[in-house]
């Protein structure tokens, strides 16, 4: 019977154990460890809302690149047109300019021209009254003899 009694004593302060572990130990226990559940269900919760905010970021930051890449692509594309547009029109201005100092150079070259005649067509005149000044022996009036000049000159 001493033994049965030690076990019944042992069961009744196990059970008295248990009971004041459950009572007074235990939520102690479990206290910190639920905080720390909750904690660390928080800090995923805050992580997975992280992630979904830096894959919402990385999406408009892709689509403000594609932005600004397509307009990086206007701006060159417009500066491309406006060179070109440029240069047609200073080969444009330049072929104007040519032809203007061609038509210039060409207007030169008939005044020297025409000078030229009128000056070889006095100097013949005044060859040809020399030579019939000496062939005829006298000397012959240019200012007199002007119309017989012209012809002589417009002849030639």
């Amino acid at each position: 019977m001493n033994i049965n009694l030690t076990l019944w004593i042992q069961m009744v302060v196990f059970a008295l154990l248990i009971w004041f572990t459950m009572k007074f130990i235990w939520p102690m226990i479990l206290g910190p460890m639920e905080e720390r559940a909750k904690k660390i269900a928080t800090g995923l919760a805050a992580a997975e809302k992280g992630q979904q905010d830096l894959a919402k970021a990385s999406e408009r930051a892709e689509v403000a690149i594609k932005e600004a890449r397509d307009r990086a692509n206007e701006i060159v594309d417009a500066a491309q047109r406006r060179a070109s547009e440029m240069v047609e029109a200073a080969k444009a201005q330049a072929l104007q300019e040519g032809d203007r100092l061609v038509a210039a150079a060409r207007q030169q070259i008939e005044l020297a021209t025409t000078k030229a005649r009128e000056d070889l067509r006095k100097e013949v005149a005044q060859l040809t009254v020399r030579s019939a000044s000496q062939l005829l022996g006298r000397e012959i009036d240019a200012k007199a003899h002007s119309d017989l000049l012209g012809r002589l000159a417009s002849e030639i």
